[in-house]
């Protein structure tokens, strides 16, 4: 068999993001969401409960998934990194999550539109976005060996940049050709393909077969670039042994590595945050501003463009200038539109009333949606080009998942933060107003971090 080249390894490993976005784009924000949010609004008002308590009960039950999901996956993750580093294997585990994605995401199907199973929906989201991020935390690990310091910047946000293009491209058919609006048309006025049932909502409830198959297909051509070095197995109990030991050993030293703990615990909130708007974006639009599944999917469209883009950007001057100063801007951007988002409903903007029937709010969120998307997509890019900067040597595994536990460790924060305010405030709107503060702190602590990373604390 002739030898892969290293361009198309560094193809291969773009192919991850391709395959996968479609959970974050499709799944998590922009079709199965805000479905999921009305579908479980709809079942409670159908027990007499009124429309806005409805609406924070289904905001609520949401970000119950999310955390519960979260703390599943933040402290499970530091453990398998550091055995698949000991191990020198990762392919492995990539293909186990793999499985657990597409079961996931395929069972999604089952979602009915009278609400009657959605907390067995709400396990198997759970069930696919585990196998997500997963998978997620296995493929970033195999970054350090596809360039050095300064290309690994412009990888990672040309993978981000490629993953965006799938989503866009993944919005686009299901949009077209399957989900339907209110009058049981596709945005453009077609009856769902292959004969699915409008009624019964199986063009929007594809959105789950279609992401698995599209895993599928497009995680062919990850496996057949990306290969990895056969290494001899140990025995499993000593390895695992090991990889705790390991693992205990590196989060000793993390208060004697100030860069890296700041660094962690920076990233622990803004992408806590980050992860906050994406997974309750779709879901506000649904239940403040009475967005139909289709037009918040156009809305989705607006924001994976504007973050392909800006991914790709992000990681030139990420290449030029270092990641930090990438986080620093899209961090004080996110805090901005936040702002907007809390201060907005559908009848005022910032207490400031406004005419029956305006679309203001409609065109504001249009425009926050391009630059979530903008921001987002180069923040992410360029956080994973910074935690490269901060791995040791022989350890990317292990150091992608503390950075996953920093990720996740908090991950039921926000999710809980806005259940805890949408609670409080018993509206969907305040309930996002936490996130502005996640982005602050995070911000303030990445005053302690050093542009170089494990280069200035050697």
């Amino acid at each position: 068999m002739a030898e892969i080249s290293q361009r198309k390894r560094i193809w291969g490993w773009m192919f991850f993001d391709w395959a996968s976005q479609p959970y974050n784009t499709l799944l998590l924000t922009f079709i199965f969401g805000p479905y999921f949010s009305a579908v479980v609004t709809d079942y409670f008002m159908a027990t007499g409960m009124a429309e806005e308590a409805a609406d924070a009960r289904a905001q609520s039950i949401w970000s119950l998934g999310l955390t519960v999901t979260g703390l599943a996956i933040a402290f499970s993750a530091p453990i398998l990194g550091a055995l698949a580093d000991l191990s020198g294997r990762r392919m492995p585990y990539i293909w186990f999550f793999s499985v657990l994605y597409v079961l996931g995401s395929f069972a999604l199907w089952w979602t009915y539109p009278d609400g009657s199973n959605f907390w067995w929906m709400l396990i198997a989201f759970g069930i696919g976005f585990t196998g997500m991020e997963f998978a997620t935390i296995f493929t970033n690990a195999l970054l350090p060996d596809l360039g050095d310091e300064r290309e690994v910047g412009k990888i990672s946000g040309s993978g981000f940049a490629f993953g965006y293009w799938g989503g866009v491209l993944g919005l686009f058919i299901m949009l077209l050709l399957f989900a339907e609006n209110d009058s049981g048309k596709t945005l453009i006025g077609l009856d769902p393909l292959f004969g699915l049932d409008a009624e019964a909502r199986e063009g929007t409830r594809f959105v789950g077969p279609f992401s698995a198959l599209w895993y599928i297909l497009f995680m062919a051509i990850f496996f057949r670039w990306v290969k990895e070095k056969p290494r001899e197995p140990g025995a499993t109990t000593a390895r695992v042994r090991a990889a705790i030991e390991e693992l205990v050993t590196t989060l000793k030293s993390l208060p004697g590595r100030k860069s890296l703990s700041a660094y962690l615990g920076s990233s622990l909130l803004y992408r806590d945050a980050l992860n906050g708007l994406y997974g309750f974006g779709g879901v506000y639009a649904t239940l403040v501003l009475n967005w139909s599944i289709t037009l918040v999917g156009v809305f989705g469209i607006i924001g994976a463009i504007s973050a392909a883009f800006f991914s790709w950007i992000g990681g030139m001057f990420d290449k030029k200038y270092g990641p930090k100063p990438v986080i620093v801007f899209c961090i004080l951007v996110l805090i901005g539109v936040c702002t907007i988002i809390v201060g907005m409903s559908r009848d005022s903007f910032f207490g400031i009333a406004l005419a029956e029937g305006s679309n203001l709010p409609d065109i504001v969120f249009f425009i926050c949606g391009g630059i979530i998307g903008a921001a987002g997509g180069a923040l992410q890019a360029s956080s994973r080009s910074m935690m490269v900067r901060h791995a040791d040597e022989g350890k990317s595994t292990e150091a992608f998942g503390l950075y996953a536990l920093s990720g996740k460790a908090t991950a039921f924060l926000a999710p809980a933060l806005i259940g805890f305010a949408t609670w409080l405030f018993q509206s969907p709107r305040l309930g996002i107003s936490p996130l502005v503060v996640l982005f602050v702190l995070g911000l303030v602590l990445l005053l302690w971090v050093n542009p170089r990373g494990v280069a200035e604390e050697a």
